[in-house]
């Protein structure tokens, strides 16, 4: 091998290695500027609930940052009194963006309109667990299911209905 060759072979080691390195970390700074526009969503859920981690899912595919909190039944039973969901209106999860409650599988398009609007209210809920929500997808046709806007004085109106 003649000095050319050898000096060939060297560039190409050099390049290989240069292309094999690990990509420069982003800086935090760039990260959070990114995630910046995206409001915070804190979810308390039981954590055996499959389908309140398909909802996170959700609003994070949605563009939410998304923070799961695993609570016990009666520790979720406090933070929903605390968030002023109303009686009969529960579901398996609550969530938090803002100065709202999200209660139950409420699409991500529902809360998106309700930070827009910033109605003066507590919050959205959808209760129990209507199959076809989001999060409730698995295993079945689809049911017909109001979104409620929870007024200040804890009365509902039909923010969206979805389905049929």
């Amino acid at each position: 091998m003649n000095f050319t060759q050898k000096s060939s072979v060297w560039v190409l080691v050099a390049l290989l290695c240069a292309c094999a390195r690990e990509p420069a970390p982003v800086p935090v700074d760039a990260v959070a500027a990114a995630n910046a526009d995206q409001p915070q969503l804190l979810v308390y859920r039981s954590p055996t609930c499959g389908c309140c981690e398909s909802w996170a899912g959700h609003m994070q595919d949605a563009g939410f940052s998304v923070q799961v909190k695993d609570m016990q039944d009666q520790e979720l039973g406090a933070i929903k009194a605390e968030a002023g969901v109303p009686a009969g209106l529960e579901s398996c999860h609550t969530a938090r963006v803002g100065d709202y409650f999200v209660e139950g599988h409420v699409p991500a398009e529902d809360v998106k309109r309700l930070l827009a609007e910033k109605p003066d209210a507590r919050g959205l809920a959808v209760p129990g667990m209507p199959q076809g929500s989001p999060g409730m997808e698995q295993g079945g046709a689809a049911e017909p299911y109001d979104v409620l806007l929870v007024a200040k004085d804890g009365s509902t109106s039909v923010y969206a209905h979805h389905g049929d």
